[in-house]
């Protein structure tokens, strides 16, 4: 997953229910990778555009000015790839 691997610098937590799961984008990624996720996930609330509640296929997430996403309810960490290699590509 090369898309990924250029902007993920760190994934932290365990995928499973009721987990949560902090993906950290690079530092000189992190505003590229933000573009592309709003670009492509549902805006359902932002605050002053720096804290973001979307949806991606059936998956609820909080997206970060600072470079981090928290994903919630996710099944395993396929399912986390697959999400991130969609929203970054």
């Amino acid at each position: 997953m090369p898309e990924t691997e250029e902007y993920v610098a760190r994934i932290d937590g365990t995928c499973g229910k009721e987990e949560d799961v902090i993906v950290t984008f690079k530092y000189d990624k992190k505003d590229e990778a933000t573009r592309k996720i709003l670009s492509k996930a549902k805006t359902e609330k932002s605050i002053a555009r720096i804290v973001f509640e979307l949806t991606f296929k059936n998956v609820s997430f909080r997206l970060y000015g600072s470079g981090k996403a928290i994903f919630r309810g996710l099944r395993n960490k396929e399912e986390l790839n697959t999400i991130l290699a969609e929203l970054l590509s």
